[in-house]
């Protein structure tokens, strides 16, 4: 049912970004969004608490698809090389492909949609919490550990700027990026802010730290 419900609302959220694209969120009323979604409007209003919210779940799957495929990370690999893998373009479908250009044009629509801006600001800070889990099991330390949530604090919000900086470019000023140039430029923006060193190899540590540093220690 919740899965269902999911999918009825990010539906509703492409025809509204659709919307406020094309007439601005000013010229886009409740109905518009309801006749547009083929929903009544009373639906809608249950969805959502208001029409500017109403892009929040397209917004979310920017990071969301980041958080995902970290989940997926292998512990031997960099993430370098699984960005790469993980964001291929020939791996993606032409749904995905089409969000991806919905959000970026949403995101270069927001220096003159202010009402939106704290929509994409919260939906960014809701991933906080599962990155956090990420960077805590990679490194084996617990999800509460101040580090860790300091530092997928400062991530997500380079991967925020990271995509607010590209889409602007692309849409503003017309410039052009390979997959290869962005991942490129995110990854060095995540390595730049980490106070953990997360972005490489990792090697598990079964006993934890306190069994490295036992073996440090030789009986005199």
């Amino acid at each position: 049912m919740k899965l269902a419900q999911d999918d009825a609302r990010l539906a509703v959220s492409r025809q509204a970004a659709k919307l406020f694209l094309e007439r601005g969120v000013g010229g886009t009323s409740g109905d518009d969004i309801a006749e547009a979604s083929g929903l009544s409007k009373r639906t809608v209003w249950r969805y959502f608490r208001t029409k500017e919210s109403c892009v929040a779940p397209l917004f979310a799957l920017s990071w969301k698809r980041f958080v995902s495929e970290l989940q997926r990370w292998p512990r031997e690999v960099s993430l370098e090389a699984h960005l790469v893998d993980g964001f291929d373009l020939g791996k993606q479908s032409e749904e995905q492909i089409a969000d991806a250009i919905l959000i970026v044009r949403l995101i270069a629509a927001l220096p003159d949609e202010p009402d939106l801006r704290s929509i994409w600001l919260l939906s960014y800070h809701d991933g906080e919490e599962q990155l956090m889990t990420v960077i805590a099991d990679r490194l084996d330390r617990s999800h509460n550990d101040f580090d860790v949530r300091l530092c997928a604090a400062a991530v997500m919000s380079a991967v925020r700027t990271i995509d607010e900086t590209i889409s602007l470019a692309a849409v503003r000023y017309g410039q052009t990026f390979t997959s290869e140039e962005v991942l490129a430029q995110l990854s060095r923006a995540i390595r730049s802010v980490s106070n953990l060193p997360f972005c490489d190899p990792v090697v598990p540590k079964p006993f934890g730290d306190d069994m490295s540093a036992a073996g440090d220690r030789h009986p005199s």
